[in-house]
Parts: structure tokens; sequence; C-alpha cells
């Protein structure tokens, strides 16, 4: 399958995952499941900079128009799409990542790699978009314990969806 045909497939099949299951569940109000923020971090790696950041607006503003949040995801989507770039080259050794795989996953980054890759735009994507949700800087605790909490269900759900569709070295 071309990788143009999977990105498309992804975009569309996080997009209703996420705005009719995910969105849906509730924890405590202080835990979200954002697994759509995978659609930016599975792009390839050799995308330029203004392409990955017009994908990444584009299924931001899809979710904000389901999800009437006023450009809050399209928002935290383009930042986390513009410092993707910079943690992929702090983050890959110095020969680069494998050649074979073209775009970031357990099996080209590493499983240790991946994970922090992930975990630092995962966090960075819900460190803007809540910032901008709950406003307030009186309510800091809450927007901490909603962050990092979030953070957490979301790299699970990443980590189970590497686990279940793609394989192993």
């Amino acid at each position: 399958m071309s990788i143009l045909l999977r990105n498309i497939i992804r975009f569309v099949l996080l997009l209703l995952l996420q705005v009719f299951v995910l969105n849906r569940i509730l924890l405590h109000q202080s835990i979200s499941f954002n697994l759509y923020v995978l659609f930016v971090l599975l792009l390839p790696f050799n995308l330029p900079r203004p392409a990955l950041m017009l994908l990444a607006l584009l299924m931001g503003l899809s979710l904000d128009m389901f999800m009437n949040t006023m450009g809050m995801h399209a928002a935290a989507c383009v930042f986390i799409a513009y410092l993707r770039p910079f943690i992929i080259n702090v983050l890959s050794p110095q020969g680069g990542f494998e050649t074979t795989q073209k775009t970031p996953s357990m099996t080209s980054m590493g499983v240790s790699q991946f994970l922090i890759y992930a975990a630092i735009l995962v966090f960075l994507h819900n460190l803007v978009f809540f910032s901008l949700e709950v406003f307030n800087v009186g309510s800091f605790l809450y927007l901490l314990l909603k962050i990092v909490f979030s953070t957490a269900a979301s790299i699970f759900l990443i980590v189970l969806y590497e686990l279940l569709f793609f394989s192993r070295k």
C-alpha cells in the first residue's frame, strides 16, 4: 500500500475513532484520550515542514469542526507539527534512522526512541490544548494533572496501536 493511501486511511480512521469513540469516554474529567495526534506523529520522516504543518492543520480543523472547539485542536496540532523535525533530529542517531522505513515507528526508531519521541510530542500537544481549554492560571494543579494523565493515557493507546499494526524486526 502506498504511503499516501495509508496516511489518508489513517487520517479518516483516527478522526472517526476520536470523534465517535474516544471523546465520549470520560474518566474523572481529567483524562482525555487523544489518539488523533498519532496522525502527525506517523507522517513520513522526509515530509517538508510546510506540508507537515498543513496536514496537521487539516487534522486539527477537522476535529474542531466535529467538537466545536474553535481552533484549539488545530493550534495544538500545528504546534507539534512545527516542533516534530527538531525532536526527530535531537533523537536520531548520527547515521539517522533506518532508511528502509519511511515513517516513525517502533521498528524504525527503536522502542525507547519512539516512546520518548511520542511522549514529548503528546505532552506538548496536551500542554497547548489544555492550556487553551482551561485558560485559567488559578486552576494550575487541575491543568497539570489533566496534562499528565491525558498524556499517559494517550501514550498507552499509541503503544497499543504500534503493537497491533506494526511488525517487529
